[in-house]
């Protein structure tokens, strides 16, 4: 396994990160094959472990929390996130000093620490003053409570507005952010953000790198009946288009060339963009870690980069 510092901060995450979202607190796999999985990430080297509040209702948190303790806390990288509803009451949402206060105590209370590395704000919110909620998180920092916060799928004005404010306050600034990125979703990140976070010094640690399985090559003769894209049509209307299909397809022989799987290669090509610390992935089996772990110790060629480069453009 590498690592990586976040940005410019002395914290050192796996370039191979494990999240929590959709499978963990569900019915989705089991507790034993629960703690497997979680098992297999930490021997492989996985530091990095992501959450959110919003994760199946708070019993992904409470899930992985308890799974997690087994472990040395100083060895464990934990994230977790704030912002959406929680309950139907009006303050249980969004970044509001109250929401955000609250929301930090029952999810380290689920999570069973004293403290979260990282502390994302999971969507920006238009109905709070950025300044309250960069204040609140500079208090949290404080308090020790959060290590480093970040943001979430921020656009780059709200990243430049958010540092430019913390700058001028003296406030901790984010240090990370968290955005939607693979081979086939690249142009927001590469074009609106990378230019705000590297020279603002923060880290980006990505999400969906291999564009819900589609990369994996899984979809290349339409849809399993047990596969995501037939649970969620979402994910299914966003990737499985023609064009997508033809591009995965061909990454097939430049995989094979390296000796690696596709899955591999989306990943390796991820880390290998600027700014970019961390890949975050899901799995529901101990096999999917140990085998996407090993993009961390891949590296791609200036021509297989170009190779993939002309190859995803091409509509």
């Amino acid at each position: 396994m590498q690592y990586r510092r976040l940005g410019n901060a002395g914290l050192k995450v796996s370039t191979i990160a494990f999240g929590g979202w959709i499978n963990f607190g569900s019915d989705t796999i089991s507790e034993h094959i629960a703690r497997q999985t979680i098992s297999a990430a930490y021997e492989s080297g996985i530091n990095y472990f992501d959450l959110a509040d919003i994760y199946a209702n708070g019993r992904a948190e409470k899930q992985m929390g308890q799974i997690l303790s087994q472990y040395p806390r100083h060895s464990l990288v934990i994230a977790t996130k704030v912002f959406w509803p929680m309950s139907d009451e009006v303050n249980d949402r969004g970044l509001s000093r109250k929401h955000i206060m609250e929301s930090i105590a029952k999810s380290l209370r689920r999570l069973q620490t004293d403290y979260v590395d990282l502390y994302f704000c999971h969507r920006p919110d238009p109905n709070t003053p950025l300044l309250e909620t960069a204040r609140a998180m500079d208090d949290l920092v404080h308090q020790g409570k959060v290590l480093y916060w970040g943001t979430s799928e921020w656009s780059g004005a709200q990243i430049s507005e958010v540092l430019e404010l913390c700058a001028r306050y003296n406030l901790y600034p984010p240090q990370v952010e968290q955005p939607n990125y693979s081979l086939l979703n690249r142009q927001r990140v590469e074009t609106e953000i990378v230019p705000v976070t590297v020279p603002g010094g923060m880290g980006l640690v990505v999400f969906s790198p291999l564009a819900q399985g589609m990369l994996t090559g899984k979809y290349d003769d339409g849809i399993p009946d047990d596969s995501r894209f037939a649970r969620e049509s979402w994910a299914k209307e966003r990737f499985m288009t023609e064009a997508n299909v033809a591009k995965v397809r061909q990454l097939a022989p430049i995989a094979a060339e390296l000796g690696i799987t596709r899955g591999q290669l989306a990943l390796a090509w991820a880390l290998r963009q600027p700014g970019i610390s961390s890949a975050i992935i899901g799995a529901t089996r101990p096999e999917q870690v140990r085998e996407n772990v090993i993009a961390s110790e891949v590296t791609l060629s200036d021509e297989v980069a170009a190779q993939i480069q002309t190859l995803v453009t091409t509509e």
